[in-house]
């Protein structure tokens, strides 16, 4: 069997050392830059859907345009359930 010698056991805690603080150094200067960009890739796309909806319409004022006649006589569904009486307790 294998045994674990005292220097490979080092050698292996302070590989995963460096990584961690390695990786908390980079995040901690890529990490402003990529929420910036997020940040305004995000604004961007809500600025396009405001002025989407800011756009006066292409239509000539005065102009009137109907889509469809109104059903005349429109009926209401009686059959809609049956009615509980109910108490409210205190």
């Amino acid at each position: 069997m294998y045994e674990a010698s005292f220097s490979g056991v080092l050698k292996t805690i302070l590989i995963i050392l460096l990584v961690y603080f390695g990786l908390k150094i980079l995040f901690r200067l890529l990490g402003p830059l990529l929420l910036k960009y997020f940040m305004k890739k995000m604004g961007k796309k809500f600025q396009d859907q405001f002025n989407q909806y800011q756009q006066p319409s292409q239509e000539k004022k005065g102009k009137v345009s109907i889509d469809k006649k109104p059903r005349k006589g429109s009926k209401s569904n009686k059959n809609v359930g049956e009615y509980i009486d109910y108490e409210e307790i205190d």
